[in-house]
């Protein structure tokens, strides 16, 4: 995929901007990127679209910004000027996709049919935007549309709120979401940085959705280990279970038997998706283990340990 596209899967939700005002295109960027959310969708809906791309594009490089609401390849060229780093279009528009990829610029189509998403394939792409998702038939429709089409990831856009996100997220065939209750016209026509922040920060708190999954201790040896599973599962009631390099007691206590990270033991927090969740803890300046990183088949991380420790105890993120 790509590295555009690999950055905004991180990030996990990309705003959608309808901005009437190119003034006050920055400060709405600037509410954005100290909100975790570091990207812009801004629509070509409004005259004010193409010169506020400029302006987040030329003073604000921290964010991500793209061009929506592309319906043809004037559009596309204009936006591109402007300093759009994507590009996405509400339908499937063979000709502006075939100039996108012509130019080497991600471009997101929307597909809400098996006919377009199979021009989508054709054409070689990673990732379409399923549009309008709700409306369409939601997360249903999707997931029996998107195993027909085994190697697209899809950004469903139209419809998506905080109450749903989590459930469009969950699905692994969703790479991101696209949203505009973060930054909805009425909050940036009034200039409500701090609301659009506070939002923006509830969204990526539900989008990682942190949970305590286990905690893991140093036993040292597989008799040790095993001795220690066995005595917690008899007092609490909990089902033994041994593995390879470790035995668990139920699945709350996890007794090593070889060493690992953390004096103490360590904390496994899960989360959805473990590339998105290391992607917004770097936001914060957090440091992963990089050699204890474990991945699937496909290349997405199950589990990584980061460098910081917490009174003697190492915390691991693993997917839920």
């Amino acid at each position: 995929m790509n590295e555009i596209l690999q950055r905004l899967c991180r990030i996990g939700i990309v705003p959608v901007l309808s901005v009437e005002d190119a003034e006050k295109a920055l400060g709405l960027a600037n509410a954005l990127s100290a909100g975790g959310l570091p990207a812009a969708e801004v629509t070509f809906r409004t005259q004010a679209g193409e010169e506020s791309i400029r302006q987040i594009a030329e003073n604000c490089p921290q964010v991500l910004v793209g061009a929506g609401t592309i319906l043809n390849v004037e559009q596309c060229r204009r936006a591109l000027a402007a300093g759009a780093r994507f590009i996405v279009s509400p339908g499937y528009n063979e000709a502006l996709v075939a100039y996108c990829l012509e130019q080497g610029v991600p471009v997101i189509p929307g597909c809400a049919t098996a006919s377009d998403l199979g021009r989508a394939v054709s054409a070689g792409l990673d990732l379409v935007k399923f549009f309008p998702a709700e409306q369409a038939g939601g997360l249903p429709l999707l997931k029996a549309l998107a195993p027909v089409f085994p190697r697209l990831g899809f950004m469903p856009t139209g419809g998506i709120s905080i109450k749903n996100l989590s459930d469009y997220l969950g699905y692994d065939r969703v790479r991101l979401c696209g949203g505009s209750w973060m930054a909805k016209s009425e909050l940036i026509q009034g200039e409500r940085w701090e609301d659009i922040t506070t939002l923006c920060r509830q969204a990526v708190g539900t989008m990682l959705n942190f949970s305590l999954q286990h905690v893991g201790l140093p036993c040292g040896s597989a008799d040790a280990a095993a001795g220690t599973a066995q005595a917690i599962c008899r007092l609490f009631g909990l089902d033994y279970r041994q593995g390879g390099s470790s035995d668990f007691a139920g699945p709350f206590v996890e007794c090593c038997k070889v060493d690992m990270p953390g004096t103490n033991g360590h904390i496994a927090i899960g989360t959805p998706d473990v590339d998105r969740a290391e992607f917004h803890l770097g936001l914060e300046g957090v440091e992963f283990l990089e050699h204890t990183r474990k991945v699937d088949n496909n290349g997405r991380t199950k589990a990584i340990y980061l460098k910081q420790t917490f009174a003697g105890f190492s915390i691991h993120l693993m997917r839920k």
